[in-house]
């Protein structure tokens, strides 16, 4: 995975940089030994019977958390999950952010990573097990040190109590427990008997955010640093022909000036004089293959991609039989941009390159990943590597990507400096790794009763798993994640076929919240509503009397529209629209109140929100996860839209790529559903079906509907 070598050349170094920007070398599989060793070593006098917990004399739990916090609560999962089958004093429960370590591996990666809505489900089992190991350790060593049967002894709050009442606090029993064999196969709880677990809690991580304490990447800093701000290249293939490092170095605090491959960066005291460097540079860019880029060449290379979908990702009857048996067929177009990540905090890494090792600290949804590919970039071992993961401000996917971690090892490696690469605003907005674009043709065919009989449906999206640099296209061809939403739909319709059609424009895309689930979502939905429209139907009972199959969906559905008054009638002006979606193991419905000006501005008063993700964790979280992905969904929907002309993205800030602004942000309502289904995601559920929901509430509005996003207002003015 990594070499060490005596003097790297600059060259050499230049072109590892190069070929590692998108290729993931991945970490070894999770070992007992790895999962043996707690996140640093521990005190003498410590229980730390495992990589996720350590108890000290005071009786006082510290959870090592594995995974990346980036707003969507693990800081709080991880430490409830142990916790409860600990049966530890919650008030005495904190949580530490682990180190890159293959003892904290995603099971369902097979990484340290986190992304996909994995962390919950993922570590669902090996993280309350170790919570349970240490208990069951504990109550050994009391057993033994009472003389009597461990079974006579149970556990509650930190404590463990005898069958006469007496107790012995966890605290006390530290040392003697830590003489105690780990077990194999400790016994886990019944859910009926959890007392922290699927209660309401407060996140241990927010008090540190209120008070300005908590460090995010941007709040790294060591000694002696310089801080780099770069001319990235406007679009993939694109190289500097030329460029003024004079006139950058004469800017006051700027030190270096260095050419990689990703683009040209400028080394100084600060991020101000950094970036009047950077823009001082004058720099002239070769465009390569796309100069000639724009957003109609984007639909044109759509539309090829679109003349023969071969590559089939679901087929179920036969699409010709069903078309001939149909009473009427209804065809649609449906279309979304590209879309950026825009998290809050612009991307960041803080390098330390000194000799054989290298030391960084980010905002990383990829700890694991990060040893394998600096390692390479660094050439030391990486074993040498060491990932100090920082609160993230927003990742949303993005921050999966190593692009930002490798820019500044490599400054770091060449400038012979700590070097803290700061992306601005318009760098992050500019700089790639967007949400693919994606167009959709639809067909149905519907019987005399205006059921469907046949649906088929051709795609064609940028491949994201091409993209990844980790994941390869199967033999079939078909991109999982272009159809995800759309091939595995959960509609009962007799002949079916999707099939998807690769388009290249050519601009990098990567992962971004909920993945092809963002789109896929709102075509099926939408598409649905138009044939429950068609048939005269309420939109409600006509996608429940396609999932006769699905009582999950229905669950959602119906609770969803319950809540949201479905039946009863709204004021004047105001529309509701309906759509479920399920994605990463969770089950959404939601329902959008929404009105139409006569100038087509749209204004989504409430959202009621059904959620079935399985048992639960934290409510709390659920309820803000929900809220959060609605916002997201929202702000694409709306206003997300990523262009081109002549070879560069169009937008730049926010005032060209807009997001929703807290006077525009609707109340949301959320109801969790009761479930003793395995745990799913909550990270990303909560994003596909807002933008359906909105569109179908604008058509029950105005009769008109809207097939691409971001919606177009001056459309309704028509309408």
């Amino acid at each position: 995975m990594g070499i060490t070598v005596e003097s790297p050349s600059r060259r050499g170094l230049l072109k590892t940089g190069a070929a590692l920007t998108l290729s993931f070398a991945l970490p070894l599989a999770t070992t007992r030994a790895a999962l043996a060793q707690a996140a640093s070593a521990p005190a003498s006098n410590t229980f730390a019977p495992n990589a996720w917990l350590r108890i000290t004399p005071d009786g006082k739990v510290t959870v090592v958390c594995g995974s990346a916090e980036m707003g969507q609560g693990v800081l709080t999962a991880i430490p409830m999950m142990v916790a409860e089958e600990l049966d530890a004093d919650w008030a005495l429960v904190s949580v530490e952010q682990a180190p890159a370590s293959a003892a904290y591996n995603n099971p369902m990666f097979g990484m340290q990573a986190t992304g996909g809505s994995t962390t919950v489900r993922a570590h669902w089992t090996p993280v309350r097990q170790a919570g349970a190991a240490a208990r069951q350790m504990l109550v050994a060593a009391a057993a033994q040190q009472w003389g009597v049967d461990a079974a006579s002894l149970r556990t509650e709050r930190g404590q463990v109590i005898g069958p006469n009442g007496r107790q012995l606090s966890y605290g006390s029993l530290v040392e003697a427990a830590a003489k105690q064999a780990v077990p194999e196969k400790p016994v886990l709880k019944d859910r009926k008997d959890f007392r922290i677990m699927g209660k309401p809690t407060r996140r241990l991580d927010s008090a540190a955010k209120i008070n300005g304490t908590a460090k995010f990447g941007i709040d790294a800093h060591v000694e002696g640093m310089l801080v780099a701000v770069m001319a990235r290249a406007p679009i993939t293939g694109a190289k500097p022909k030329a460029f003024d490092e004079g006139k950058a170095k004469a800017i006051k605090g700027v030190r270096k000036v260095i050419a990689i491959p990703s683009g040209v960066a400028v080394l100084a005291d600060g991020y101000w004089a950094a970036k009047q460097g950077r823009d001082a540079l004058g720099i002239e860019w070769d465009l390569g293959a796309h100069a000639d880029l724009s957003t109609d060449k984007v639909s044109a290379t759509l539309d090829e991609a679109l003349q023969n979908p071969s590559a089939i990702a679901r087929e179920t009857g036969n699409v010709k039989d069903g078309s001939a048996n149909s009473a009427r067929s209804l065809t649609a177009q449906y279309d979304v941009p590209y879309l950026a990540h825009a998290c809050m905090e612009p991307l960041n890494c803080l390098a330390w390159v000194r000799g054989d090792e290298v030391t960084i600290w980010a905002g990383t949804q990829s700890q694991g990943p990060a040893q394998g590919i600096l390692s390479q970039v660094a050439q030391v071992t990486p074993a040498k590597v060491k990932v100090n993961t920082l609160l993230l401000g927003g990742g949303f996917g993005r921050r999966f990507a190593p692009d930002f971690t490798i820019d500044a090892t490599l400054l770091s490696k060449l400038s012979g400096s700590p070097v803290k690469l700061v992306y601005t605003r318009e760098d992050d907005m500019a700089a790639g790794y967007y949400r693919p674009t994606s167009r959709v043709r639809f067909e149905a065919g519907l019987d005399d009763k205006g059921q469907p009989l046949m649906l088929r449906a051709e795609v064609a999206s940028p491949s994201i798993m091409a993209a990844s640099g980790f994941m390869k296209i199967p033999d079939n061809g078909v991109d999982a994640m272009a159809v995800e939403g759309l091939a595995d739909h959960p509609y009962e319709i007799p002949h079916q076929r999707v099939a998807y059609g690769r388009a290249e424009p050519g601009p990098q895309v990567w992962f971004w919240r909920s993945v092809g689930h963002s789109q896929n979502a709102f075509f099926i939905e939408s598409f649905i509503d138009e044939l429950a429209h068609a048939a005269k139907a309420d939109p409600l009972k006509y996608r429940l009397a396609l999932l006769e199959k699905h009582p999950r969906a229905r669950g959602v559905l119906l609770l969803a529209a319950e809540k949201a008054g479905w039946s009863r009638p709204l004021p004047k002006g105001r529309h509701r629209g309906i759509a479920v979606a399920e994605s990463f193991g969770t089950w959404v419905a939601e329902v959008a109140e929404v009105s139409v000006g006569k100038d087509g501005a749209i204004k989504v008063h409430r959202v009621t929100a059904a959620v079935d993700c399985g048992q639960t964790v934290n409510p709390q979280t659920i309820a803000r996860q929900i809220e959060g992905a609605v916002v997201y969904g929202l702000s694409a929907a709306l206003y997300g839209r990523i262009t081109f002309k002549d070879g560069k993205v169009e937008q730049s800030n926010f005032h060209d790529y807009p997001v929703l602004r807290l006077n525009e942000m609707p109340k949301v309502d959320v109801h969790i559903v009761q479930s003793s289904e395995a745990p799913g995601g909550i990270g990303e559920p909560g994003t596909p079906p807002i933008a359906p929901a909105v569109a179908n509430a604008i058509f029950a509005a105005t009769g008109k509907r809207l097939r691409q996003l971001p919606f177009d207002g001056e459309a309704l003015k028509r309408a």
